[in-house]
């Protein structure tokens, strides 16, 4: 069964490798490998041991608002955000189509609602652009390209939902 709560620091370890797993295979599979590894970021280093680099995928991490999806003791999925902005949303590959991006999103959208923000905005990848759509997100503008920590040029969609009573 899947739950959803806040993030804790001991998630860390394992949200790094789900990040770095799922960004890789749906949003880095068409750049080369050295271009992958500036676009991971720390997140290059996710299966690292080394304290310094468990610390700096801990502090990257750090956003006003986090939710991990948990599926019995495994973190399957991770939000990140604040009141006005889904800042990135990871699910383990294994576990998509299961609802549970659907889950992190709607949880968040509640403590947004809860903060008083009345919209959220957001920078889709490609890939994700009909899964925020069917959450009732909109795109805002074209398509545009984003830096990545040390790489550039991932193309995103720009995209917003107005929150409350009055969504269609």
């Amino acid at each position: 069964m899947i739950s959803i709560r806040p993030f804790k620091e001991t998630d860390a370890a394992a949200a790094g490798v789900l990040i770095a797993d799922t960004y890789r295979r749906f949003n880095l599979a068409d750049f080369s490998a050295g271009k992958q590894e500036e676009m991971l970021g720390p997140f290059a280093h996710a299966r690292s041991t080394d304290p310094e680099h468990r610390a700096t995928i801990a502090s990257v991490l750090q956003a006003e608002m986090v939710f991990v999806a948990m599926d019995g003791g495994e973190l399957v999925g991770i939000l990140r955000g604040r009141p006005d902005k889904l800042q990135s949303l990871f699910v383990r590959p294994d576990h998509h189509r299961e609802g549970i991006g659907r889950l992190l999103v709607q949880a968040f959208e509640q403590e947004c609602l809860q903060q008083g923000s009345t919209a959220v905005k957001l920078m889709s990848t490609l890939y994700a652009v009909p899964f925020y759509q069917a959450q009732g997100y909109k795109r805002s503008t074209g398509v545009r390209k984003m830096h990545s920590f040390e790489g550039e040029g991932l193309p995103y969609q720009p995209m917003k939902k107005i929150l409350g009573a009055g969504e269609d």
